[in-house]
């Protein structure tokens, strides 16, 4: 196997290498087919408008182990509305937005694809929706060259999820398959929006550091203030799905209309992107002496 850490700006897919090329990437992320597939394509769309630059689009599993209670809810919101993996192809398909698109769902899904098993035939139908790179959180990098291999055939990159605890062997596993960028976990645990940035961020990315390939931190980033903090800190991207799902869960909940919620998604999008940017700012930038 490839030494994937030793080479410059690893990946497959131009789009995403853009994306973190001039300054801090935005990736937001939603659960296709939440609250329904007409809203959702509003909601990814306005996310678009808000700045993103990736956009991570959930496909439902039905035990989807690292998420917490409120993307699991979104979850089932969308099987109950009739989510499935065509539908979600269809979906990418249809979506019209400028951010380059990732598929995050887990491997059970992506392995039982299709007319064979194995995970190829989904990331050739991936490949022709339109993704770019899929994010698999229950994929150990000791078992993703299969999906590995697929990736490289049909031009996608493969993301993996770098927790605060991993490090020796399997860090160094990781990193040789990882390709696009790095989704660094910011705190141990399971997804959800926090109110604070956890200290186990720097630690982590002091950590990997040493391998050229784009960091992008999640994992309980829910404002501006956040996102400033976490890419002034050397982050070179911000992952945020909890916070902006607990929108549209709040529009499930109180019966607004989809333009109200896509109008409240936008507005957090462009907080969290100008939060990002600041942060960049105050990393990148020479200080004026008094």
């Amino acid at each position: 196997m490839a030494d994937r850490s030793a080479e410059p700006a690893t990946g497959n897919s131009e789009a995403i290498a853009a994306a973190f090329a001039d300054g801090p990437a935005y990736v937001p992320y939603l659960v296709v087919g939440d609250p329904d597939y007409e809203s959702s394509m509003a909601y990814v769309e306005a996310l678009d408008r808000g700045g993103a630059d990736v956009i991570e689009l959930g496909l439902p599993f039905s035990e989807p182990i690292a998420e917490g209670s409120t993307i699991q809810e979104a979850l089932v919101r969308s099987l109950d509305a009739g989510m499935t993996p065509e539908r979600f192809f269809a979906f990418a398909e249809e979506v019209d937005v400028d951010a380059a698109l990732v598929c995050m769902t887990y491997y059970n899904l992506i392995y039982q694809y299709g007319s064979e098993t194995g995970p190829r035939p989904f990331v050739e139908r991936a490949a022709a929706a339109g993704i770019q790179g899929l994010v698999v959180p229950d994929l150990p990098a000791e078992e993703a060259d299969p999906l590995r291999e697929a990736c490289d055939e049909f031009g996608l990159d493969l993301v993996f999820i770098v927790a605060p605890t991993t490090r020796g062997d399997r860090l160094d596993r990781m990193m040789e398959n990882v390709s696009g960028y790095v989704y660094v976990q910011a705190r141990l645990g399971t997804t959800g929006a926090r109110d604070d940035v956890s200290d186990q961020t720097t630690e982590s990315l002091d950590r990997l550091r040493e391998y050229d390939v784009p960091k992008a931190v999640g994992f309980g980033i829910s404002s501006g203030e956040h996102a400033e903090r976490i890419v002034a800190g050397g982050a070179d991207g911000i992952i945020v799905g909890s916070a902006l799902v607990d929108v549209v869960a709040d529009g499930v909940e109180n019966d607004l209309s989809t333009e109200e919620v896509a109008d409240r998604l936008e507005a957090l999008s462009r907080e969290l992107k100008d939060g990002a940017e600041r942060g960049y700012r105050s990393r990148t930038e020479p200080v004026e002496s008094a």
